[in-house]
């Protein structure tokens, strides 16, 4: 069992430190305190389909099928004033008849994640997940 040392450390005035009357100790003399439960460090792995995994299948998918089809902008669809979409050409090589890139297949994904995360932060902020 450790026992509590007082230990005190030098004062500096200026550049010299102050004389104390105790003893300085290192602070390699000190026990450390030892950690409590997991903290934020714990991690929950849950089986392929739970519901925070079908969110975010759920949203990822429905961002890609909805940049593939036409419903949100993209490389070759850019959005006007009025949030109607029209065809240009981006100059990006794609074998798709729908002219889908691999710019629009990061980018539709990594919106899906993002609406996919608020959707289980807020579901788990109110308490239904």
């Amino acid at each position: 069992m450790a026992t509590t040392v007082m230990t005190s450390l030098p004062q500096y005035s200026g550049l010299r430190p102050q004389i104390s009357a105790a003893p300085v100790r290192t602070l390699a003399a000190v026990q450390p305190m030892g950690r409590k439960g997991k903290g934020a460090l714990g991690a929950r792995c849950d089986y392929i389909g739970s519901p925070t995994n079908l969110i975010m299948v759920a949203s990822t998918s429905l961002m890609l099928f909805a940049g593939r089809f036409g419903l949100a902008p993209s490389a070759n669809r850019k959005a006007t004033a009025g949030l109607k979409l029209e065809v240009r050409d981006s100059g990006l090589q794609t074998g798709d008849p729908a002219g889908f890139t691999l710019a629009d297949t990061l980018a539709c994904g990594s919106v899906g994640h993002i609406i996919g995360v608020g959707v289980v932060l807020g579901l788990k902020n109110i308490g239904a997940l």
